[in-house]
């Protein structure tokens, strides 16, 4: 539905965005449009501004617009009016020590710590690697979530891709979909070693119904969830625990620990799925050792080794575990 007239009161709190619809988006329903193109805000978000009557047709004359589901057209410009939310500040620049192993004019390869946020989200507005990549490159404002393609947990430590350019970007995200990027994780795990040295973990994770910050092992009969593929390999097994190396497949939301958790190998320090154990460390012992890829754009073969951080390198002397060579 168009209303006839546009109301939003303008005033020095109210930040006006001009958004062109791309070819791309031709035929993508309003909501969805914005989310995509003001890409610091959910969808949610997008359909609170529409019901706000915080978003105007431009063409032929200014009109705002107020329902999610109309059809945006390529060529058209809409007027958004952005008011101060926890949301609205969460993209900006902020300086901070970043770790890149790799860059090129396309993409980079960061090492990310233990503790560091990957995109903001509620209760970590600011200070995520994506202000601190607004703050490396400037140029990344003009990337959706600043090149982000993959993220980490908070306290998993290691390597990740981060695009540079919307081609490189698109590429990478289509490499990730279609599974042609290779993230191998070490683990460690409580408990000796049980089973065959490899395990295919091929077990759908979603929601956990229980407790909904958690996720969970679940039957696509009865819930909702996707289909996750997990490859583990023991690298060494003491009487308390594990050292695991971890193939993902695909990349679901806390997909290694919950398939750890699963098969009775919960991870070291893990509070959400291993419960209040310690043995040593404060936060999950996964750590995203190895990346391999072909360039997006130059198609060459790249393959990055991050070295284990201290934390899981003093475990494993406490535990006697030890990488093979």
């Amino acid at each position: 539905m168009l209303d006839d007239t546009v109301d939003v009161v303008d005033g020095p709190e109210v930040e006006w965005r001009e958004l062109n619809i791309p070819t791309t988006l031709h035929g993508e329903r309003l909501d969805r449009a914005l989310a995509i193109l003001l890409p610091e805000f959910s969808r949610s978000f997008s359909q609170q501004l529409l019901s706000e009557g915080c978003v105007s047709s431009l063409l032929p004359q200014p009109r705002v617009v107020n329902k999610a589901s109309a059809r945006v057209r390529m060529g058209e410009r809409y007027h958004v009016a952005l008011r101060p939310t926890p949301q609205s500040q969460a993209f900006k620049p902020e300086a901070m020590a970043l770790d890149v192993v790799y860059q090129d004019d396309d993409l980079r390869i960061i090492h990310k710590p233990a503790g560091l946020v990957v995109h903001p989200a509620p209760g970590n507005w600011s200070g995520t690697l994506l202000n601190g990549l607004l703050a490396l490159d400037p140029q990344a404002v003009m990337l959706p979530r600043a090149g982000i393609v993959h993220r980490l947990d908070k306290d998993t430590s290691g390597l990740m891709v981060v695009a540079r350019s919307r081609r490189c970007m698109d590429a990478l995200v289509a490499m990730i979909g279609a599974r042609e990027v290779h993230r191998e994780y070490l683990a460690i795990a409580y408990r000796s070693w049980n089973g065959a040295k490899r395990r295919e973990v091929e077990a759908a994770v979603g929601r956990d119904p229980r407790n909904r910050l958690r996720m969970a092992v679940v039957d696509l009969t009865r819930q909702s969830g996707k289909e996750a593929h997990t490859t583990l390999d023991c690298l060494d097994s003491q009487e308390e625990a594990c050292l695991v190396q971890c193939t993902l497949h695909s990349g679901r939301t806390h997909q290694i620990r919950v398939h750890m958790a699963h098969i009775g190998h919960p991870l070291l320090g893990d509070s959400l799925y291993a419960g209040p154990m310690g043995l040593g460390i404060t936060r999950q012992a996964l750590h995203a050792f190895r990346l391999r890829f072909a360039h997006p754009i130059t198609e060459q073969a790249m393959t990055f080794e991050s070295p284990l951080p201290e934390d899981m390198v003093s475990v494993m002397a406490q535990m006697g575990l030890q990488r093979p060579a």
